[in-house]
């Protein structure tokens, strides 16, 4: 209590001018001025977020810039390039961080929440935020092929039996290939790596650990070899396993450089320590000068993080039984096809216990990356998989009913009530008693938290100012957190209408038409000065790319009907302002393209049937990783990520949706079919195929031929109450109602 009384303000204020730095209480009051007052200022998940960053890009400034005859990963060997467009120049620069090349790809288990990742040259990270392995030719001339410094190499992303990420390098007469997967052993996950190297003189491949990942430097303060077991320890505690013994190991500190550079220099030693944590070695199997040889390197990880999760992990599962029943697109473009598949399969990696966006940087919980994530798991028929994650809801909301992951956003609320309540429109199953109780608290905490009605301002009625989705800008009254608010009001009573609540379902609806109509009246008084009555980010906001956000009011949850004029012109605004490279720029905090808006805005031109929605899935297509993943921002010059996660879950789940509602859509209680065929897949007498997939009404599973002049549709549909009509709505062709029990229609080409 004493401590409560102190002069803080002053205190600080003194030392401030003491040392003649800037008085942060100033400092601070003139930086919250850019912002609507709010209850919470800055989120101290993303404060203790951007701090751990940061520091470590404190390190990287130190670690890096001196001791550039250093083999360094991908990005740094790029960003630090003068020659190269990916150089950043580091004169002011707070820390070194990796801005241009946040790219890499986890390889996993259905069931295990472990997640190596690979980087674009190889790069192996086994354990999160952990030291890498990477692998090199180092041939006795001097001639050496290391992957990171390659203008260019071959990586492809694998996906029989397991995931696995294969990389291909060349350079003249050398030759090195690596695969990484994670397997299992006696139940115990390892991750496998396969390496396999040609010189054609001379030569050796080199297993190599390294200090540091895609993120920057990862401390190893002690490396040894241990001859009897061929392995290697790192730090005391991960092994190393090679399939047989090296010719010798190499072994550095810092002070005396990279292992790289002792590779000629004869010692006997079996281990280092380093106090800096900058310890390096590199063990050595001589290269038959014809021929080619091959390792394997096994490293044992644990089965799970040592931090317990909130949800139960998913059982075991092999790929091919998880994949057994979901959703199969057949289409003549493969490109398409293959992003596709990886997007299924990147949701089922990052679902095997808490959903997380992203398997590094962003490996926590967000509702509304679950949200999005878990919504198109439902779409591919993964009901006790999302149920799993949907019980963990209410451990995760505050006796307030707000379900809370990160403070001072306002939309996770709306996210969770609407999530719930997908699943149980898709699935048919009732929620629980527990998850029943989570809803009537989630929704009375909206119809709280919002702001009194009775008054003249823009944002009467609705809720506070907050921080939003962070890329929308400072503290505001956003309207994506007003719509994800209403549509979890809708879903709340939806809810509570199919339990039997019908007086809550009554109360909900009548505080839902009320917050809608504050919603729309406040659009409506500053649309009329927006240009062509776009709808900006938040009625105390010109036209910029948080208009965005409010697009969420179409897609997906179609709060206003397809095309409606606000939402249309504010997609006008976005793709003739904020576009870069035929996609979605965000400016905000992002400062780079955006897959995953770009193909919201897709959405909202599909369900207006607009053909421009083809033309921005071209570009989202080309805009992917030779893997099949986008990270979570684009740079525009290098193509390569520039924040966020390099393999990002929200992006995949939006590539998902997106095309599957090219083939099945929801439109209200309507089921449209076709809607988004692309005219050049409809070759003669060769079938496209979608399905089977979950919509509200039921299971279906479409085929579409084109023969001659007319289109041959062929379903097969699940009913869930019932018979009901759908819609074939296939471009170029006439729109017809399709009963369910049909399984054979005829669709004729539309009159010129």
């Amino acid at each position: 209590m004493f401590l409560k009384w102190l002069p803080w303000k002053y205190i600080l204020r003194h030392t401030a001018r003491r040392y003649k730095i800037l008085d942060p209480i100033t400092f601070l009051a003139r930086l919250r001025r850019f912002a609507q007052p709010s209850e919470i200022q800055e989120p101290i998940e993303l404060l203790r977020a951007g701090i751990l960053f940061h520091a470590r890009g404190l390190i990287n400034t130190k670690a890096i810039q001196y001791n550039l005859d250093w083999i360094w990963p991908f990005w740094v060997e790029k960003q630090f390039n003068p020659e190269d467009p990916s150089f950043i120049p580091r004169g002011f620069s707070f820390s070194h961080v990796n801005l241009t090349h946040r790219n890499w790809t986890a390889v996993g288990r259905p069931h295990i929440p472990l997640y190596p990742i690979v980087d674009p040259r190889g790069l192996v990270t086994p354990d999160f935020d952990g030291w890498s392995l990477d692998f090199w030719i180092l041939s006795e001339d001097g001639r050496h092929l290391f992957p990171s410094r390659l203008p260019e190499v071959e990586q492809q992303l694998h996906m029989t039996d397991n995931l696995a990420v294969e990389t291909a390098c060349r350079d003249q007469d050398r030759f090195l290939v690596t695969e990484a997967a994670l397997e299992e052993n006696t139940r115990r996950p390892e991750l496998l790596i396969r390496v396999k190297g040609s010189a054609g003189a001379p030569a050796w491949v080199a297993a190599a650990i390294r200090p540091y990942n895609p993120e920057g430097i990862q401390f190893i303060e002690k490396i040894a070899y241990i001859q009897d077991e061929t392995c290697l320890t790192v730090n005391h505690h991960r092994r190393i396993y090679m399939s047989e013994p090296p010719e010798r190991v190499v072994f550095s500190d810092y002070r005396n450089g990279d292992a790289v550079h002792r590779i000629h220099t004869a010692t006997d030693d079996d281990s280092v320590a380093c106090d800096i944590g900058m310890a390096t070695a590199a063990a050595l199997f001589r290269i038959p000068e014809t021929g080619s040889k091959t390792i394997q390197i096994r490293i044992p990880l644990e089965s799970g993080s040592k931090k317990p999760s909130r949800t139960i992990q998913a059982p075991a599962r092999t790929w091919g039984e998880c994949l057994s029943d979901t959703p199969r697109l057949e289409i003549p473009d493969e490109k398409i096809r293959f992003l596709f598949d990886a997007a299924l399969r990147t949701l089922i990696l990052f679902s095997a216990a808490d959903v997380v966006p992203g398997p590094y940087t962003y490996r926590r919980f967000w509702f509304r990356d679950a949200c999005f994530m878990l919504n198109a798991l439902l779409a591919a028929g993964f009901f006790d998989r999302t149920y799993r994650k949907l019980e963990t809801f209410p451990l995760r909301q505050k006796r307030s009913g707000y379900f809370l992951s990160q403070e001072g956003e306002w939309d996770s609320n709306g996210q969770a009530l609407w999530i719930l309540h997908r699943y149980h429109a898709l699935s048919g199953q009732p929620l629980s008693k527990k998850l029943m109780k989570a809803v009537d608290k989630g929704a009375r905490w909206i119809t709280k938290k919002r702001l009194p009605d009775n008054t003249d301002a823009l944002h009467a009625g609705l809720l506070p100012a907050g921080f939003s989705a962070e890329h929308l800008g400072p503290n505001d009254y956003y309207y994506w957190d007003n719509f994800w608010g209403l549509a979890g009001l809708k879903a709340a009573g939806a809810l509570a209408e199919s339990s039997g609540s019908l007086a809550m379902a009554a109360q909900l609806e009548k505080e839902a038409l009320n917050f809608e109509n504050r919603i729309f009246a406040s659009i409506d008084a500053v649309s009329q000065n927006a240009k062509n009555g776009a709808v900006p980010a938040s009625g105390y906001r010109r036209m910029d790319a948080g208009a965005v956000g409010s697009l969420v009011a179409d897609y997906p949850l179609q709060i206003t009907p397809p095309g409606d004029s606000r939402f249309a012109e504010t997609v006008e605004y976005l793709m003739e302002n904020c576009f870069q490279k035929g996609a979605f720029f965000q400016d905000m905090i992002h400062s780079g393209i955006n897959a995953y808006l770009t193909l919201a805005i897709a959405q909202t031109l599909l369900r207006a049937r607009d053909p421009r929605y083809r033309r921005l899935i071209r570009v989202v297509a080309d805009l992917a990783s030779p893997t099949g993943n986008w990270p979570e921002a684009i740079h525009p010059h290098t193509g390569g990520g520039c924040m966020g996660d390099g393999h990002h879950g929200w992006a995949a789940a939006e590539w998902f949706m997106m095309i599957r509602n090219l083939f099945v859509r929801e439109e209200g209680d309507t089921v449209v079919l076709g809607s988004g065929i692309f005219p050049e897949w409809l070759k003669e007498n060769r079938p496209v195929r979608f399905g089977p997939t979950w919509t509200p009404r039921g299971r279906i599973t479409f085929t579409a031929q084109k023969t001659g002049g007319r289109i041959q549709l062929s379903l097969d549909t699940e009913p869930k109450a019932g018979e009901f009509d759908m819609i074939a709505a296939i471009p170029g062709f006439k729109m017809q109602t399709v009963p369910s029990r049909q399984k054979d229609i005829v669709v004729e080409e539309d009159a010129p």
